[in-house]
């Protein structure tokens, strides 16, 4: 059984960082390609960022281009997100998600973690 957890979300200052990580069991995902995105109360989810499991090219949204990075640590087996200089439009519930392309669609993605909240506020 395919499972994806989210963990490392918090509430945290404006121009602060997180890193949240998601942990991902169940099968080999050598070949998936690991997404973020997020839902604010009474918006749509949105794509943040992704790359594949065992690859090097991403992906980001424009809003969080040069201040998230989504990076693989291979010593705790987790897709990472990191998360700098965060905004108060960046609060939302974080999902990460595993598919077979690197899309920025979250039709694209099959498997879903159940989500980690992130807050930033004064």
């Amino acid at each position: 059984q395919v499972q994806l957890v989210e963990s490392g979300g918090g509430l945290v200052q404006p121009g602060g960082s997180l890193r949240l990580s998601c942990a991902a069991s169940g099968r080999t995902f050598s070949n998936y390609a690991i997404g973020w995105f997020r839902q604010a109360p009474g918006k749509e989810r949105e794509f943040v960022a992704a790359r594949y499991w065992s690859g090097i090219n991403r992906i980001y949204a424009d809003s969080v281009k040069g201040r998230f990075t989504v990076a693989r640590d291979s010593a705790k087996n987790t897709m990472d997100l990191q998360m700098n200089s965060l905004k108060p439009e960046d609060t939302a519930v974080y999902y990460c998600a595993a598919g077979g392309s690197l899309i920025r669609s979250p039709s694209g993605y099959v498997h879903w973690g159940q989500g980690t909240q992130v807050t930033v506020s004064s």
